[in-house]
């Protein structure tokens, strides 16, 4: 029942994607991959029943501040 779920987010992760301006669909992909670091940690804890030490909260909130910046960083039109 786990793979229902993830199969329905990979789904609409690929959905939204291709509302994203091609220009920016690289970026918005980059960005992608900080909230996947922070999931997987999620998936960690949740599904895995391991508990994220330290380390891996501060990767994980590491990545989440990558991720917005790249998201919202000004930028020259």
């Amino acid at each position: 029942w786990w793979l229902v779920p993830g199969v329905l987010s990979l789904v609409a992760f690929a959905w939204l994607l291709t509302l994203a301006p091609s220009d920016f669909a690289g970026r918005a992909y980059a960005a992608y991959g900080g909230i996947y670091i922070a999931a997987s940690l999620l998936w960690l804890w949740g599904a895995e029943g391991q508990r994220p030490d330290a380390w891996d909260v501060m990767g994980g909130a590491l990545a989440v501040l990558a991720a917005a910046i790249i998201l919202f960083a000004p930028r020259a039109t």
